[in-house]
């Protein structure tokens, strides 16, 4: 294979009939394809797009504009590595200023002249004769060499299934698809769900409603958010001293993996922080009908451990109600709950979760043998090092099975794959392969690991059910480790782990180690 350094972007080239050849394509331009298209502009491969299907960068920070929306991680650590902000205006950012980073760092690394925008991809297969994955957009045909997939898990919402949701006359939105347009000012409000972005759009919307009432299926641990804004002198040494803000990012990184004690090796770790939620649901909850109805009966870190100053306070205000008693059904000015209460309602607010363990893009993607990627992970999500899949050549999940993280920052885990992907390429490259597959035995060994390492955890054994497990209790989205082990993992390719077919070679006679 000849290299591709220093060629055109793809978008200027087109075979016959308009399919757009290229040597790469990602599909998502969240932090996680910004990140792979960096890596490849850094190192001088041009050949590649972002397909995108909105209309700007930023994925899920383009996406989730509702009330209140924020971080839950510290900016100085929730951003690239290679591209530090000294700017932040708060220690933890809120949606628009993550979102303008994004655009800048895009427009800072000459990625965004790669994106395709618009091309919400419908389908990818692979050609094996042609050995090229073919992509159909809404904006076109593609054909790629190599198919990086970084459409990110928190990218397709879910809807809950409840009797006469369709039926209901006013307005209902999911927390993910904030309509800015409709004023909430005096309605009679419903919150369905008090997960991450709940806890976020009850106290942003609760003083300008006339009633708001929260549906609580399972309360969260929440401890106190340390936020502030980041003081002048502060930012200034952040720009003089570059170094000052990689220590403080380094110490964030430390003390949030302490964490990991806790939730995978000695729950006892976990104690103190315990203590803290407890401590901080008492001092901001007087009531103690509706402290008990907020306190989770499960071991804290089972779920994602959530941090917010004004929820409390919000739930308990007078004009708020907390429902727990589950919803019978909806009707077209009301919610009905199991205990037959009907309340009156003008807007219901979904806050109800994203696609985490069934991802959609999953369904869209076919190997080898014709199968969609959710076809073959019908028994669990199962990769070799969290990026490849035995059956499907040339194709790498940047965000798939097993590197989420419920302690710490999900760029951390993004960097560390776009690197092992980025090797990948390059030794594709070194050997003239044209083709590069794992083996089933990488990836079921991959799996073994995972679960030896979940066994004894909190997400398994913590007394909770959460969107960290699959629909057969299996941990399919959760690093269970420390992230520093999974960056040594995926620091190189494992090569022994992957069949390589030279450029021009018949399928017959792979490569499987140098």
């Amino acid at each position: 294979m000849t290299s591709t350094l220093e060629t055109e972007p793809a978008p200027a080239r087109a075979a016959a009939g308009g399919v757009r050849e290229v040597r790469v394509a990602v599909i998502g331009s969240g932090f996680a394809g910004l990140c792979m298209g960096i890596a490849l502009k850094r190192r001088g491969e041009n050949d590649f797009v972002l397909l995108e299907r909105a209309q700007d960068v930023g994925g899920t920070w383009r996406d989730n504009t509702y009330p209140g929306a924020a971080c839950d991680v510290q900016s100085n650590l929730y951003s690239f590595s290679f591209a530090l902000n000294p700017g932040w205006g708060r220690s933890y950012s809120e949606q628009p200023e993550i979102q303008a980073y994004l655009q800048r760092v895009a427009d800072r690394f000459d990625v965004r002249r790669h994106c395709v925008f618009g091309a919400e991809v419908t389908a990818a297969r692979w050609d094996d004769d042609a050995r090229r994955w073919l992509v159909s957009t809404a904006a076109g045909e593609f054909r790629a060499q190599v198919l990086v997939s970084a459409a990110g898990a928190l990218a397709d919402p879910t809807y809950p299934a409840i009797p006469g949701l369709d039926t209901f006359a006013g307005t209902v939105m999911h927390s993910a698809r904030w309509d800015s347009s409709h004023d909430l000012a005096g309605e009679k409000v419903a919150v369905i769900g008090t997960g991450a972005s709940a806890i976020q759009v009850v106290p942003a919307i609760q003083p300008i409603v006339e009633s708001i009432a929260v549906y609580q299926r399972t309360p969260a641990w929440v401890v106190p958010r340390t936020d502030h804004p980041v003081k002048p002198l502060m930012q200034r040494l952040y720009r003089s001293i570059p170094g000052l803000q990689k220590a403080i990012r380094g110490l964030l990184y430390l003390f949030r993996e302490f964490l990991v004690i806790g939730m995978a090796k000695n729950r006892r770790f976990l104690k103190p922080v315990g203590k803290l939620a407890k401590a901080h649901l008492e001092r901001q909850v007087r009531d103690p009908k509706l402290r008990k109805a907020l306190t989770p009966d499960y071991t804290i870190g089972c779920k994602r451990i959530l941090i917010s100053n004004d929820y409390f306070p919000a739930v308990a205000a007078p004009n708020a109600e907390l429902v727990t008693a589950g919803i019978a059904e909806v009707r077209p000015h009301s919610i009905v709950s199991r205990d037959g209460v009907e309340r009156p309602t003008d807007t219901i607010v979904l806050a109800t979760g994203f696609h985490v363990t069934d991802l959609p893009i999953a369904e869209k993607i076919r190997g080898r043998d014709g199968r969609s990627l959710a076809e073959v992970w019908e028994d669990g999500m199962v990769s070799n090092r969290s990026a490849t899949v035995a059956g499907f050549p040339n194709l790498f999940l940047l965000v798939g099975p097993n590197v989420g993280v419920g302690h710490t920052s999900m760029v951390y885990m993004i960097e560390s794959q776009v690197n092992y992907v980025d090797d990948a390429l390059q030794t594709m490259d070194a050997e003239a392969l044209e083709v590069l597959e794992t083996t089933r035995e990488a990836q079921e060994a991959y799996r073994a690991l995972i679960a030896e390492k979940s066994q004894g955890t909190v997400w398994l054994g913590g007394g909770c059910a959460s969107w960290y497990l699959d629909k057969h209790g299996h941990n399919t989205t959760l690093w269970p480790d420390f992230t520093f082990r999974f960056r040594k993992l995926t620091r190189k390719l494992d090569r022994e782990n992957y069949v390589g077919i030279p450029a021009g070679a018949p399928a017959s006679t792979p490569e499987v180690a140098a």
